[in-house]
């Protein structure tokens, strides 16, 4: 009896503790998210910082030029692209209400079923009396939520830069606890973690600037109104492999029926034919076969980690399957990760120093 009811209290301890450990992580999803994430932008950058590194330059200088480089490109993007995108986001949404109500009635088809719903939402919408006497709370959110919003990038930005000086020291520790023989294979599997990470985070950035500047030029070569805004979200829905052209090209293409026929179905060519030379030419040259994974696992991964943990995760739903498929690949179907090769975009996927 006492061993039993010894082996029953173990046993509920276990349980208990596995349980508040999954509620605490659980709790603390947002934060292991936005470390995730910093883990990734690491990995798209370790080849590039060693790089330099064997070139004399120290790691956290390195970093640096990473992070100026970044903010160099959003600094020209915001200085070509933002101009003309605001003139088309006027240009799409009438600001008065009366404009909008001359817009719907000069209108046809699915631009007249467009502004007609804009039109009934703006009428559900609370009169100006209501919304001045709540208008000071909504700017007070707005102001927090963009301020946590700052703070979350800093704090990504620096936790990943912090990763890369502590990777290898984290990956020594691990290792220590284990047993001689397995150290080699769980230090090769991290190796490889990375190496996919790294090499997808750097393809898909590639991809989004090509698709768009691609597009861009193509949607106005033929005419298509709001070209630059369904230029930049078919290259930002690239996140979304399968769902995201898709939705790229029925946007373009119902954008295109607002105008005529014909720019209707120059624009779905457009979109397939930049579609066809990015499947066949294009990603497999660049990203290969950069995370192993097939397109049904991909749309199960994306739908299952955002109903798991929400909209803002779907970024993160390819690089957490790449991440389980290389554990099952090496725990379950006994693959050496050191034999595992990853393509090359912009740096070699395994250059990195150990």
């Amino acid at each position: 009896m006492r061993d039993t009811a010894r082996r029953a209290f173990i046993a509920t301890v276990v349980v208990g503790g596995i349980v508040v450990a999954a509620l605490a992580l659980w709790k603390l999803k947002l934060l292991i998210a936005i470390l995730f994430f910093a883990f990734i932008i690491a990995a798209a950058m370790r080849p590039g910082v060693d790089a330099l590194r064997r070139r004399k330059v120290p790691r956290g200088l390195g970093i640096a030029i990473h992070y100026l480089g970044l903010v160099a490109v959003l600094g020209l993007l915001l200085y070509f692209v933002v101009p003309t995108a605001s003139e088309q986001v006027q240009e799409a949404i009438p600001i008065s209400g009366s404009e909008l109500k001359e817009e719907t009635a000069s209108s046809s088809g699915v631009r007249r079923q467009f502004l007609q719903a804009v039109q009934q939402r703006l009428d559900d919408l609370p009169d100006a009396d209501r919304l001045a006497e709540r208008a000071f709370d909504p700017a007070v959110e707005i102001t927090f939520t963009a301020f946590e919003v700052l703070i979350g990038i800093f704090f990504t930005l620096a936790s990943a830069a912090y990763w890369i000086f502590e990777r290898d020291r984290a990956i020594g520790l691990v290792t220590s606890l284990l047993p001689r023989p397995k150290r080699k294979i769980v230090r090769d599997t991290w190796d490889l973690i990375d190496a996919k990470l790294g090499a997808y985070v750097r393809g898909q950035l590639i991809l989004i600037v090509l698709v768009a500047t691609v597009l861009s030029v193509a949607f106005w070569a033929i005419g298509l109104p709001f070209w630059l805004l369904l230029a930049i979200f078919a290259g930002i829905v690239e996140l979304i492999p399968v769902i995201g052209p898709l939705a790229a090209g029925a946007l373009a293409i119902g954008v295109g029926f607002t105008e005529s026929l014909g720019v209707a179905i120059a624009a779905g060519m457009v979109v397939f034919v930049v579609r066809m030379v990015e499947d066949y030419l294009v990603i497999p040259r660049v990203l290969g076969e950069a995370v192993g994974l097939t397109p049904l696992t991909v749309l199960i991964a994306i739908s299952s980690v955002t109903i798991l943990f929400g909209g803002f995760a779907i970024l993160l739903a390819i690089p957490l399957a790449a991440v389980v498929a290389t554990l099952v690949d090496v725990l379950v179907r006994h693959r050496d990760p050191a034999e595992e090769t990853v393509p090359a975009v912009l740096f070699a996927a395994k250059d990195s120093e150990g």
